[in-house]
């Protein structure tokens, strides 16, 4: 029997219905489950709900700054919070990671870009917790929270490159990930070898098991857990 985690939430504040509705069907075709609010107090109204694994928030929101809500949600939580803005002086970017945002990104943006913070944020999120969601695939749990994996109940070393990977899977819930996207995550720039990926999913298919990955033939790799 296999087990994955839950879809993460992500709470989308922004006011632009365009925006907001371009924002939702790209998180809900990488695997999110979105939920938009269009302004601070629906924002925050949906946060105490919904409870979201990850907020993406605009500043310029039509019934308060978006500063006051970073303000507000970081007294209640260390939900990730990445700010989407088109504020671009560094004096704006600085008050809101001060104030506790975890990340800034300039309007406009590319959707890349914006799910890998996504990614970030939530590993982030994962680690801040101190939580211990779990990805069961077959024999092998990867303990998301903890950062260990074992197999038959048998903790399996690994090192920080073969986590970071087996991570970036697991956090995909399935789903096919590029060469691309796990570069980008894993060593910081797609223009990176990806043999070095080849090299890195051979160690952990000898380490796991060879059926927990599957090589998406033109595309990258995804994690078995169906």
């Amino acid at each position: 029997m296999t087990e994955a985690a839950d879809p993460a939430t992500v709470l989308v504040v922004e006011d632009d219905r365009s925006l907001s509705a371009a924002l939702a069907a790209t998180l809900k075709a990488a695997g999110y489950r979105p939920v938009s609010a269009g302004s601070a107090a629906e924002g925050l109204r949906w946060f105490a709900h919904y409870a979201p694994d990850l907020v993406l928030l605009d500043l310029g929101l039509p019934d308060r700054d978006g500063l006051s809500v970073i303000r507000e949600i970081r007294q209640r939580s260390p939900t990730p919070i990445v700010v989407l803005s088109a504020r671009n002086a560094e004096a704006a970017k600085v008050e809101a990671l001060d104030l506790g945002a975890d990340d800034y990104v300039a309007k406009p943006f590319g959707v890349e870009e914006l799910l890998a913070r996504v990614r970030a944020g939530l590993r982030h999120g994962v680690q801040v917790r101190g939580s211990t969601p779990a990805v069961r695939v077959g024999d092998v749990e990867i303990d998301l929270g903890l950062r260990t994996v074992k197999r038959r109940g048998e903790p399996v070393k690994l090192t920080p490159k073969e986590y970071d990977v087996l991570c970036e899977l697991a956090l995909n819930g399935g789903r096919a990930v590029s060469h691309g996207q796990l570069l980008r995550a894993v060593w910081g720039s797609e223009k990176a070898d990806v043999q070095y990926l080849r090299v890195y999913v051979g160690y952990l298919r000898h380490k796991l098991g060879e059926t927990l990955f599957e090589s998406v033939p033109r595309v990258g790799y995804r994690l078995v857990i169906d």
